[in-house]
């Protein structure tokens, strides 16, 4: 499986003879610049908000329409599983709400939690069931702080950790502090199978494609 960063949540999966999948492609608007046309079979989205929902930004990796998951449930799309679960938290009478999917290709398990803004339950996190790749925001502004990212972490286990979702190398500093790391080299994608695992939780750090 290989794994592309487009800068906050937006990546690209693609597996060799499967699918292609575009998470929450963001909006010109929201100031992060503009995304290049994506291919794509699948396109995820975890909030309705254009930092999130910007679909147009995603054409069809082959003939047809791109598929649109927009919320919890499980779907089965060409081979590649699917699990949307929501994420609910009760906050100053307000509930904040997301969708967080796992992604299952062929064994391998990648869990993006889009726009998540609070540590979830136990009982939330086992929905994803067993995560081999963890996306997880660290930037703050609405969305899961450095802290809040590597307490997750501790709860979730993943094999390989890629932080999204900052616009500073201060938070990103934070948060390499925060898993106990001072620096780590970034590289241009992640190419992974599940005998290529680490033992250990890794963190990776993707450069953003323009």
């Amino acid at each position: 499986m290989e794994l592309t960063w487009y800068g906050h949540g937006c990546f690209r999966m693609t597996e060799r003879g499967v699918l292609a999948v575009v998470t929450d492609p963001y909006s010109p608007s929201v100031g992060l610049g503009e995304l290049p046309k994506l291919k794509a079979d699948v396109v995820t989205i975890s909030r309705d908000e254009p930092r999130y929902n910007y679909v147009s930004a995603v054409t069809p990796a082959q003939r047809g329409e791109v598929y649109k998951v927009t919320g919890p449930g499980e779907y089965e799309i060409g081979g590649v599983f699917i699990i949307g679960s929501a994420m609910r938290a009760e906050k100053k009478g307000n509930a904040l709400k997301s969708t967080a999917y796992a992604f299952n290709f062929d064994g391998l398990t990648v869990a993006h939690l889009g726009g998540l803004s609070f540590v979830p339950s136990q009982s939330q996190i086992d929905a994803l069931e067993t995560v081999d790749v963890l996306l997880v925001p660290i930037g703050g502004n609405g969305e899961l702080t450095p802290a809040q990212a590597s307490e997750l972490i501790s709860m979730i286990e993943p094999s390989i950790v890629i932080p999204m979702g900052y616009n500073s190398k201060d938070n990103l500093n934070k948060f390499l502090k925060e898993m106990g790391l001072t620096s780590v080299k970034p590289q241009e994608t992640l190419k992974v199978t599940r005998s290529s695992l680490p033992e250990d939780t890794q963190v990776v750090l993707l450069e953003m494609k323009h």
